[in-house]
């Protein structure tokens, strides 16, 4: 009868990035739309309303994932800087 996990698995949405990693906000827009769905049936004044929690959240999400990313880089430096790495510390310390 297959796997009861993979039937409760859903749409799949794939984002990709060039060049690098994704960026915050691609980051923060994932995780929203992952949270926070309007389903096409919903009233139109309900709809409004989500949509534009949704929004509100996408704005708060996208400030943590920036917090997370300079908390991490601020990691990182220290630890190279305790290692005696002080160009490789500056170096991340500008990105």
């Amino acid at each position: 009868m297959g796997n009861p996990a993979l039937a409760m698995l859903g749409a799949v949405t794939v984002m990709t990035s060039t060049n690098g990693g994704h960026s915050p906000e691609q980051i923060a827009e994932m995780c929203v739309n992952r949270l926070i769905r309007v389903a096409d049936t919903a009233p139109p004044e309900i709809a409004v309303q989500a949509r534009a929690f949704r929004d509100q959240m996408s704005d708060v999400v996208l400030g943590y994932v920036r917090m997370a990313a300079a908390e991490d880089r601020a990691t990182v430096v220290a630890q190279l800087e305790r290692a005696g790495l002080h160009d490789a510390a500056e170096l991340i310390r500008r990105l």
